[in-house]
């Protein structure tokens, strides 16, 4: 018996040890942790459960059975997060540079079946060289099986990607997939054509992170939600962001938001909020601190902070329980919508309502932003996205109109009309059609200056207000700005046991 123990803790350590030492030591020199030192830190102390330690490759071929290590680089099993339970799987870039092979492939799978199954989460840490090019197409078949599983998956259960090393070619379109990506500046990239081969079949030089880095996926393509400074940042922040998430779309099954215990009153009346709106109507303001003063303890995990800054999207919770916040952003762009906001807040808004997250909705938007390059790029289908996805909602929606609600945007942004449960307005809302001047300079145009200025004036006291709307229902009450979060949260309580049903379809078909 004692051999038998003997030969399990010398396999163990065998696998425990992956690529071996020298290449655990470049890792760390890159300023990066190994798989295993990452979950330590992801995860709750102790409450990993390792499956397939064991498992090898199967390729004979190039001399590939000479190199049999154990795991086959990646690490996978569960354990928890602040004690509710997560499947997880971590590349090991010291074996074989974390490239994918058919049976690193089906450990990955394996765990997107078991979290399925159950009813749980599942976090991904990238850091994989791309498909195992020994085993050619059996790599490929393995990334289309992990492909598979994310498709089904999808609105399931919760998919978060960790990109901590480079994840290139086929292998960026499972992070893709998932739901939220987080990645490490200077250490982490994804692209589907590297560098070298960009300058081979169009002749342009470009490096691995202006390519594909964390700065360029965050800022300019929207491919990653949040970039973190290192690899210690990024687990920590995907351990708060974790705590915000439902563990599957099944209520019953445990899988309705996650509940916390809050100090902060339900009812907190917050005095600065009837001075956050400035006096003049071109004046910005930020968006956030309502955010902030609204939510419990001040506490908003925002996604894709550094893209399309004009809509802001995250969670925040109201007494404990998670709710998703999407917010015109008067700082940026004045708040207008375009391109990038509206395919933003429509994927934020559809993740909530997969997952019975309820929105609010805080609106200060001026319009759609006109010109030719929003026109001929497509604003009309990506603005019909938000829309869409905004209708297509059953959760709770509740919207607040802080300022300027014209012209479609008004519609768009979780109006009446698109089955929002509460709408309320501050008193200094107003919902036009478009502004005063140019509403006036329509209707009179050919009058003289004079004249513009005093029907401007007229415009303003019968339409610059939120009465026009309330009369006809639109609006459901107009609030006290200090009152906000009282009057969200009773709304949130009153509507937990909503039942709203869209008509049965196999699945709809949104304007991509």
């Amino acid at each position: 018996m004692s051999s038998t123990i003997e030969e399990l803790e010398r396999r163990r350590e065998a696998a425990r040890v992956g690529g071996g030492l020298k290449r655990i030591g470049a890792q760390h020199a890159k300023g990066k942790l190994t798989a295993r030192e990452r979950l330590d830190v992801l995860l709750d102390e102790g409450s990993f459960e390792e499956l397939d330690m064991y498992v090898e490759h199967n390729c004979v071929d190039f001399g590939m059975q000479d190199q049999v290590i154990p795991g086959d680089g990646v690490v996978t099993g569960s354990g928890t997060i602040n004690g509710r339970l997560v499947f997880v799987f971590s590349q090991d870039f010291t074996v074989f540079g974390g490239s994918l092979s058919e049976r690193h492939a089906q450990k990955i799978c394996k765990v997107m079946d078991s979290a399925m199954k159950v009813g749980a989460p599942i976090i991904g840490l990238n850091d994989s060289g791309g498909a195992r090019i020994q085993e050619g197409v059996a790599s490929l078949g393995g990334y289309a099986e992990v492909f598979q599983r994310n498709a089904l998956a999808s609105g399931v259960v919760p998919q978060l990607s960790l990109i901590m090393g480079p994840c290139a070619g086929g292998a960026v379109y499972s992070p893709a997939m998932t739901d939220f990506i987080f990645m490490v500046k200077d250490s982490s990239y994804m692209f589907v054509t590297g560098p070298d081969v960009v300058k081979t079949v169009t002749n342009e030089v470009v490096t691995q992170e202006a390519l594909g880095g964390a700065v360029t996926h965050t800022t300019k393509t929207s491919v990653a939600d949040n970039a973190f400074e290192n690899d210690i940042e990024a687990l920590l922040a995907a351990r708060d962001f974790f705590d915000f998430l439902p563990a599957s779309n099944r209520a019953m099954n445990g899988g309705g938001v996650p509940e916390r215990p809050t100090a902060d009153e339900w009812d907190r009346i917050e005095e600065s909020l009837d001075t956050l709106i400035p006096a003049s109507a071109n004046q910005p303001y930020d968006m956030h601190e309502l955010i902030r003063k609204t939510v419990d303890e001040g506490d908003f995990f925002e996604t894709q902070p550094a893209h399309a800054a004009n809509i802001i999207t995250g969670f925040g919770r109201i007494e404990g329980r998670t709710v998703g916040f999407v917010a015109n952003q008067p700082m940026v762009l004045a708040g207008v919508l375009d391109i990038n906001s509206s395919k933003k807040a429509a994927r934020f808004v559809r993740f909530c309502d997969a997952f019975e997250i309820p929105i609010v909705t805080f609106v200060d938007v001026p319009g759609f932003l006109p010109g030719t390059a929003q026109e001929h790029n497509g604003i009309i289908k990506h603005g019909a996205k938000l829309l869409f996805a905004y209708a297509e909602a059953t959760v709770p929606k509740i919207t607040v109109i802080t300022r300027k609600a014209y012209g479609g945007a008004y519609d768009v942004m979780a109006s009446k009309h698109l089955r929002g449960d509460l709408n309320y307005a501050w008193p200094t809302a107003e919902i036009a059609v478009m502004g005063a001047k140019g509403a006036v300079e329509i209707i009179f145009r050919g009058k003289t200056p004079e004249e513009i200025a005093e029907r401007t004036a007229e415009y303003e006291a019968r339409f610059a207000n939120p009465f026009v709307a309330a009369s006809k229902g639109f609006i459901d009450e107009v609030i006290q700005p200090h009152s906000t979060r009282r009057r969200i949260a009773l709304g949130l309580r009153k509507l937990r046991g909503k039942a709203l049903e869209n008509p049965w379809k196999k699945h709809d078909n949104i304007p991509l």
